[in-house]
Parts: C-alpha cells; structure tokens; sequence
C-alpha cells in the first residue's frame, strides 16, 4: 500500500510532524493511542461489526470517512472505513478493527501510538 505520508518522515520525526501539524475543526488529522476490538457486535453506524474488515471507531468523524492510520514505530499503514464512534478510554484517539491492528502491527501490544489523516 502507497502512503499518503512522505517517505523522508520516518518514526517518531513522523509523529512529532503531525502532531504539530494544525489540525481542522473535524480532526482530520491526530496522532495519539489507538487500540483495537474484534467484536462482533453492532457499530453505531448500524452494521454489524467484523474484525476481518477494515474499519474502526472515532468519537466524531462521519460514518464512511476513509483514514490512512500510521504506526510511526514501524512505517506500517492501513486506510481504514469509519462505521463505529469509540474510543471509550481516555486517551485513545481511534480504536481499529483487528485486521488494521494486523496490518498495524500492533496485535500484540494491543495500544500503540499511531497518527491518522482523513483520505476522503
């Protein structure tokens, strides 16, 4: 997958790029923690959630919105479907599926410091 990030900002340079970055009135851009769910109840956007899928929960960006998620730790990317609003935890900036959080890198740890941008 190509990211929208440039290829110079690696690692935290990456993180600490965004997080200066200003960011819009819809967050359209945030670095923070992001965990990860597989449940396979139903989203707030009313269809059913499926950990194969790539999705995730935001408390406030509209249900469809596409966001490319970075782990800056690793380089690894995933543009993930909003359909859910979460994180529940304090913070917690995005909680992804658990195929993001596969392709994330981040299974293992459960949490992991990521950056996002909205794609569309």
């Amino acid at each position: 997958m190509t990211s929208i990030f440039p290829k110079a900002l690696t690692g935290a340079a990456l993180f600490l790029a965004l997080l200066a970055a200003p960011a819009t009135a819809h967050a359209s851009k945030a670095c923070g923690h992001a965990s990860w769910y597989a449940l396979t109840s139903m989203t707030a956007s009313g269809e059913r959630m499926d950990p194969a899928k790539l999705t995730a929960a935001h408390p406030k960006l509209r249900f469809g919105t596409r966001v490319e998620v970075v782990n800056p730790k690793n380089g690894k990317s995933v543009v993930v479907r909003i359909n859910d609003r979460g994180p529940f935890v304090k913070g917690r900036i995005i909680d992804v599926s658990k195929a993001a959080a596969h392709q994330l890198g981040m299974i293992r740890s459960g949490v992991a410091n990521v950056c996002y941008r909205v794609v569309s």
